[in-house]
């Protein structure tokens, strides 16, 4: 596509090009996303935070023990807007660290499912979920139950449904 001619022309095409590059960005914003951040020991309370469009899943976190460990967050939005999902793991598996406390939060929906594991699946191993009595689930967060909880984790997940404009 050319740019249009003339003067009017151009205020046109000066006003168009930026509206699509937002339309442009917007929608790469939608893709699914996964960042790698580093889950730290020492007992200090720490969070890792990752939007998609209007949504926002938060892992905060007490640990313990050992050095650095290499998680992931993963976070995604189902094709007809419906869903919105979020996956906190340690890619080798099982994580090392003693967790003194753990909470994940969504902003801009409500969990329908939640997972917590102190296992994840890896090389012929497979996920190893807490006991219900660890941990528990409210319309927007996933957290370590006071006293019940026995310090192991290595994955959460989280499916929630996003709200319906209705016509």
């Amino acid at each position: 596509m050319a740019a249009p001619s003339g003067r009017s022309g151009w205020r046109l095409w000066a006003a168009l090009v930026p509206a699509v590059l937002l339309c442009v960005a917007a929608r790469a914003a939608e893709e699914p996303s996964t960042a790698e951040f580093d889950v730290r020991p020492g007992g200090e309370v720490h969070s890792f935070s990752r939007s998609l469009g209007d949504y926002t899943c938060t892992f905060t976190y007490s640990a313990q023990g050992g050095t650095n460990e290499q998680w992931q967050m993963n976070i995604g939005v189902s094709e007809d807007n419906l869903l919105f999902s979020c996956s906190v793991w340690r890619p080798q598996g099982k994580s090392y660290l003693f967790f003194t406390q753990f909470k994940a939060e969504v902003k801009g929906a409500k969990i329908e499912y939640a997972m917590a594991y102190s296992q994840a699946a890896v090389g012929g191993q497979s996920d190893v979920p807490l006991k219900e009595e660890e941990f528990e689930i409210t319309e927007t967060t996933v957290s370590h139950r006071e006293g019940k909880f026995r310090f192991e984790l290595s994955k959460l997940m989280i499916v929630a449904k996003t709200p319906r404009d209705e016509l």
